[in-house]
């Protein structure tokens, strides 16, 4: 597993790390704390240094059992969860609202502070440091201890660039694969003001992974897709497959393609059980050839950008 740098925060961070949502969450049919800790191990034995989480993950389930699988090796790794949804998936992103969400986080993860604390996709106006009084708070954080950096997870590039402009944020997590590209324009303007970015839903919820053909029918979150939606990324998904070359899986080209960018620190594939967790962290060892990230690149530009695939 490689490390990169996370930006000029100082810190370095796996390649590959694991996003925590799924972990012991009923919404995902995934409840099982014990199965939790399993796919945690793999990803330490896979040499995983980050780790992404949030209160609402589960009902809270995601931060404990981060912070009882972490526990023994807390120092050696970079946490990162958010304040904004409440355990009950509620929202409050009021300036108020951030110190007493981050002391039941920590709590919950069993440590005194965490690496990273992100805003987990505020409205617009608290995106704006110009108008919003929350990352005074997250400096507060900061200088206390509490928290080393501070940042915002968002979807778009005029999000992006709006947060990097506006705000001191060292941190972004941005959606961003092989089916949702948009946010890249903006990649150059995060590295030169020294943010490390964290790429969210690398494999368009496991669509390419492979898990899913036209067939598929969800009764977890994907269940909001509608037959049209899952028939037209179905589709694409074959059309990506024809790009992989032999040999590599198609979640390993989706992981390898968005750290193919140097402004990429980390990616954050989730995984409900430990052969997908070690599926995604088998990426660390893949390389994709230039024409192969040009040809995603092209795949978008003609079949995608245009009318965006709802997430």
């Amino acid at each position: 597993m490689q490390l990169r740098p996370f930006g000029d925060t100082g810190m370095h961070v796996s390649e590959i790390g694991l996003g925590a949502w799924q972990l012991a969450n009923p919404d995902w049919h995934a409840d099982d704390p014990r199965a939790a800790h399993q796919i945690v191990a793999e990803a330490l034995d896979a040499g995983c240094t980050f780790f992404d989480t949030a209160p609402g993950y589960g009902q809270g389930r995601s931060e404990t059992v981060l912070g009882e699988a972490l526990a023994g090796v807390r120092h050696d790794v970079v946490i990162c969860t958010k304040v904004g949804y409440k355990l009950d998936w509620g929202t409050d992103f009021s300036t108020a609202a951030i110190r007493p969400s981050l002391e039941g986080s920590l709590r919950r993860l069993r440590t005194e502070y965490v690496d990273i604390l992100l805003l987990h996709n505020p409205p617009a106006e608290v995106m704006d440091g110009r108008l919003a009084s929350q990352y005074e708070e997250l400096e507060r954080l900061q200088q206390e201890g509490r928290i080393r950096h501070y940042g915002v997870s968002l979807d778009w590039r005029d999000e992006l660039e709006l947060v990097l402009a506006t705000t001191a944020s060292r941190a972004i997590e941005v959606l961003y694969n092989a089916f949702f590209q948009e946010p890249r324009a903006a990649f150059p303007q995060a590295q030169a003001r020294g943010a490390g970015l964290i790429v969210k839903v690398p494999l368009d919820s496991g669509w390419l992974g492979g898990h899913h053909r036209g067939d598929a029918r969800f009764t977890d979150l994907r269940r909001r897709w509608t037959p049209e939606v899952i028939a037209r990324r179905a589709a694409l998904v074959e059309a990506f497959a024809e790009l992989v070359p032999a040999g590599v899986t198609l979640a390993q080209a989706a992981l390898r393609y968005t750290l193919a960018h140097q402004a990429v620190a980390t990616v954050i594939p989730g995984a409900r059980s430990v052969e997908q967790a070690r599926a995604n962290f088998a990426a660390a060892s893949v390389t994709l050839p230039a024409e192969t990230i040009a040809a995603i690149d092209a795949l978008w530009e003609r079949e995608i950008r245009a009318d965006p695939l709802p997430w």
